[in-house]
């Protein structure tokens, strides 16, 4: 990902390169395949680019979980929360977009192997996702 050419670099959007500890899941039809932790790359406002554990799959829904290098009021950690779709891999780089995005509160330490919630925020986004173009391409017959 790095040594990109800017002349030849046809991106629309700038990337800044940025490296932060980031928690990843991947969902696919349902049902989260992969989870782990990693580092991001760099961010622009369309996507992430990120190294993960294990050689991930394109085409899933994932979650990011990115530790935030600014402090909220100087005293509390944050997170950038992603959710997006697995667009590119080589090895264990990915790159993601970024479709939905929320600032949460953090613990004082970063912990890699935080307990998976059971809330399933990442597969009602994802629910929400397919139900939105089922609708859309309905209306389009």
């Amino acid at each position: 990902m790095q040594g990109i050419n800017k002349e030849n670099d046809r991106r629309a959007k700038y990337r800044f390169e940025i490296e932060r500890d980031v928690r990843y899941k991947l969902a696919e039809d349902g049902v989260v395949v992969a989870a782990g932790t990693g580092r991001t790359l760099n961010i622009c406002s369309g996507g992430v680019a990120f190294t993960s554990e294990q050689a991930l799959t394109p085409g899933g829904f994932v979650e990011l979980s990115i530790s935030w290098p600014v402090l909220l009021d100087e005293t509390c950690p944050m997170r950038l929360i992603v959710f997006g779709r697995l667009l590119r891999c080589s090895g264990q780089h990915a790159v993601c977009s970024i479709d939905k995005y929320e600032f949460r509160t953090q613990s004082r330490t970063f912990q890699p192997t935080a307990p998976t919630r059971s809330d399933g925020m990442l597969q009602r986004w994802a629910d929400g996702v397919r139900r939105e173009t089922l609708r859309t391409s309905v209306a389009r017959v």
